[in-house]
């Protein structure tokens, strides 16, 4: 048994757990872990022993200089407890750290372990993978769960996925098998422009994280992030047409699939969201004014939301961050289905269902899961992040 001392007893903790590697694609989970943990001011009780899960081979350690002493950083996974206020306050254990290289079920039992001794009543993975999806379009999110139960009770798709997974996968399985409620959040990022960050597809994770679990989170300047990364990613198309075309294509399909409107289970979501950020105090215009980054990358369904008006000269940016959660194309985590802009292929890239993209941070085209319908692709993760399901044994997530 685990003892944690110095942690006091939670209150309703729900875990959120991200890892760089196969399954982070633009860096845009681990980021948005990082984001709770520096916005809440996450204390760090307990971090898992680096020599028992990681190659250093291929996850070598640092070395860095404090006050003239030469320290050293080992890779590993730390575990943080944020405590969020409020009428009703809520604890949050966040998880972050590498995918291991090794002892895959020892580390998940490792973290099921904290779980319990915690009492952590549902733990929240997040992913990210690459797909043929346009950066134009509002980031598609997938939820997906190996519980039948919970898939009904919390709108969530129930996983059908079969193939090579990765440690989302496998710790969302091992959740399963110990009775502890799990979920996986999956976004889908365009394979075109896939190297680190993606701060448009962070931004879409937080907010489908936080409809999920309720809870108002601070997005600090993280809406001004995403709508200079769309601002120059449009620029950097417009000046070659091959990849404008490409563009075009993927949003020809994309606005294919999302003909009807939106559902009035989509819109509620949306305006319950947009009273949350209505609240007493929480925008830079004062008590009861919504920031115009609260109304940026918003889709009840149709991702056709009118973007703010750019602060400066330049393309204006298009709004995108989160897919309707009923949006047939969101990224299904584990296995992207085909995408009706797959057919197309991406310029220079070989981007039909079942290929892998590869991404230029190490991350390709993971489409592992059944949430990663954002695209339709059913490209597979790439193989080369460090750790050591990167290639084979990592896919995407479990679905």
């Amino acid at each position: 048994m685990i003892e944690l001392e110095g942690v006091p007893e939670l209150i309703d903790p729900v875990m959120v757990a991200a890892f760089e590697g196969w399954n982070d694609a633009g860096d845009a989970a681990s980021t948005a872990v990082a984001h709770l943990d520096r916005e809440w001011k996450g204390e760090v009780f307990a971090a898992l022993d680096a020599e028992d899960y990681y190659d250093f081979q291929v996850n070598r350690p640092t070395v860095f200089l404090d006050n003239g002493v030469r320290k050293i950083t080992w890779p590993t996974t730390r575990l943080s407890v944020v405590r969020v206020g409020g009428d009703k306050p809520r604890d949050l254990v966040l998880v972050r750290g590498i995918e291991p290289s090794m002892r895959w079920r020892s580390f998940c039992n490792e973290l099921l372990a904290f779980a319990h001794e915690l009492g952590v009543e549902m733990v929240v993975i997040l992913g990210a993978l690459l797909g043929d999806t346009p950066h134009t379009r509002p980031v598609p999110v997938s939820g997906v769960t190996s519980d039948p139960d919970l898939a009904r009770t919390m709108d969530l798709e129930e996983t059908r996925y079969e193939g090579p997974t990765g440690i989302v996968g496998i710790l969302q399985e091992a959740c399963t098998h110990a009775g502890v409620p799990a979920v996986s959040l999956w976004a889908a990022v365009p394979h075109y422009v896939s190297q680190p960050p993606n701060p448009k597809a962070t931004l879409a994770l937080l907010n489908r994280l936080e409809d999920l679990i309720g809870l108002r989170i601070p997005l600090g300047e993280l809406p001004e992030d995403a709508r200079a990364w769309q601002v120059g990613v449009d620029q950097l198309a417009a000046e070659d047409s091959e990849v404008a075309e490409y563009v075009q294509t993927l949003e020809e399909a994309r606005d294919t699939a999302e003909l009807p409107e939106a559902s009035g289970e989509a819109i509620a979501r949306e305006f319950e969201r947009y009273l949350r950020r209505r609240e007493p105090g929480t925008g830079p215009g004062g008590p009861g004014v919504a920031t115009e980054g609260d109304a940026f990358l918003r889709d009840p369904g149709s991702g056709r939301t009118r973007p703010p008006k750019p602060t400066r000269p330049g393309p204006e940016a298009v709004p995108g961050a989160e897919a309707a959660e009923g949006a047939e194309d969101a990224p299904d985590p584990d296995v992207p289905e085909p995408s009706a802009g797959s057919a197309a292929g991406s310029p220079g890239t070989d981007a039909g269902p079942e290929s892998s993209t590869e991404s230029s941070t190490g991350s390709s085209s993971a489409t592992e899961p059944d949430e990663a319908r954002s695209t339709g692709t059913e490209a597979e993760p790439s193989t080369d992040a460090g750790a050591d399901g990167n290639g084979d044994t990592d896919g995407e997530s479990d679905k």
